[in-house]
C-alpha cells in the first residue's frame, strides 16, 4: 500500500495548523502585533528625521508611511491570514484618497467658517516663510494619518468587528481614539469626548461606508493639514501655520487651547456627515453582525 503525505496547504484547510499559526490568527494578537510594528516603524523614522531639512523630513515621512502600509499588509496576509480588500494598491487608491481629502477639506473649512461667523476666530496672514511652514505641516499630518488610521480603523476596527460586529467596533474604537488624545496639550474630558465623536465616529463611519483605508487616510490627512496651515492647534498641538489666529469666543465655540476639535461646531457637523455615511454603509450591506466575516474575506 502506497503511503501518501498530506500537503501543507491541505492541512491548513483541514484546520491542522501549528499552534503558533493559530495563536497569531487570534484577532487581538494580529491586531497588537501589527500595531506594534507600525508604531516601531513610526518611532524609528521620526528619530531619523530629527536633524533633517524640511524637505528631507517630508521625504522620510513618505517612506515611513509606505513602510507602515507594508507592515499592515504583512500582518493581515501572514498573521491574520485574510485578504486585504480595504487596501487596494491599484486603481481605487488615488480616487478614494482624493474623495476622502475633499470630505476632510470641506469639514474643516465649514467648521472654521462657522466659528468665524459666530465671532470665535479671526485670522491674520503670517509674514513668515511659507515654504518653511507648509512642508512640516504636511509631513506631520501625513505621518499621523497613516499611523492612526492603519492602527485604529485598519487593525483595531476590523479585529473588534470580527469578534463583536460593526457597532461594537465603531463604539470601542471611537472611545479608544478619544482616550488616546487625553494626554495631548490642553486636553480635557470634553476634548477627549469631542475627539471620540467627531474623529472616532466620523472616521469609523467613513470606513464602514467606503471599506477603504485610502479614503479615511485622505480624510484624516487633509483634516489635520488644513487645521495646521490655518494656524489652529491640531488636537492641542500648536501649529506655526500660514496665519495667526486670534481666539475671541468662549471655549465651547472655539475649542480653547485644544483647538478647533474641542469646539461644539465640528462635533455637530461631524455627526451630520457621519449619519448619512452610516446610512449608505447599511444600504451597501457593510455592517457586520456578531462573528460575521467582512466582505471580501
Amino acid at each position: 500500500m502506497r503511503k501518501t503525505n498530506t500537503p501543507v496547504n491541505e492541512a491548513f484547510r483541514r484546520g491542522n495548523q501549528p499552534a503558533f499559526v493559530s495563536f497569531f490568527r487570534f484577532h487581538l494578537v494580529w491586531m497588537l502585533a501589527g500595531a506594534l510594528g507600525i508604531l516601531l516603524a513610526n518611532v524609528t523614522f521620526s528619530l531619523l528625521s530629527e536633524d533633517l531639512t524640511a524637505l528631507g523630513s517630508a521625504l522620510l515621512t513618505i517612506a515611513g508611511s509606505a513602510v507602515a502600509v507594508v507592515i499592515y499588509w504583512l500582518a493581515m496576509k501572514f498573521l491574520a491570514r485574510r485578504s486585504v480588500p480595504e487596501l487596494p494598491l491599484q486603481r481605487r487608491a488615488v480616487p478614494e484618497f482624493i474623495l476622502g481629502a475633499v470630505v476632510g477639506l470641506l469639514f474643516i473649512i465649514v467648521s472654521t467658517a462657522l466659528i468665524v461667523l459666530f465671532g470665535g476666530y479671526s485670522f491674520k496672514w503670517s509674514t513668515g516663510n511659507a515654504s518653511s511652514v507648509v512642508l512640516p505641516v504636511i509631513a506631520t499630518s501625513l505621518g499621523a494619518a497613516f499611523v492612526e488610521e492603519l492602527i485604529f480603523r485598519g487593525l483595531a476596527f476590523q479585529a473588534i468587528e470580527k469578534m463583536g460586529g460593526s457597532f461594537l467596533a465603531l463604539t470601542l474604537t471611537s472611545l479608544f481614539f478619544g482616550i488616546a488624545h487625553l494626554g495631548n496639550p490642553g486636553a480635557t474630558v470634553w476634548g477627549g469626548l469631542s475627539i471620540a465623536i467627531e474623529a472616532g465616529v466620523l472616521l469609523g463611519a467613513a470606513f464602514l461606508w467606503r471599506r477603504n483605508v485610502w479614503f479615511i487616510i485622505g480624510l484624516h490627512f487633509f483634516w489635520n493639514t488644513i487645521e495646521g496651515l490655518l494656524g489652529i492647534p491640531v488636537s492641542g498641538h500648536p501649529s506655526s501655520g500660514l496665519f495667526t489666529v486670534e481666539v475671541t469666543g468662549p471655549a465651547l465655540l472655539t475649542g480653547g487651547k485644544f483647538g478647533l476639535e474641542a469646539s461644539i461646531i465640528p462635533v455637530i457637523i461631524s455627526l451630520l456627515i457621519a449619519i448619512p455615511m452610516l446610512f449608505f454603509a447599511s444600504r451597501k450591506g457593510h455592517f457586520l453582525s456578531l462573528r460575521q466575516d467582512p466582505k471580501g474575506e
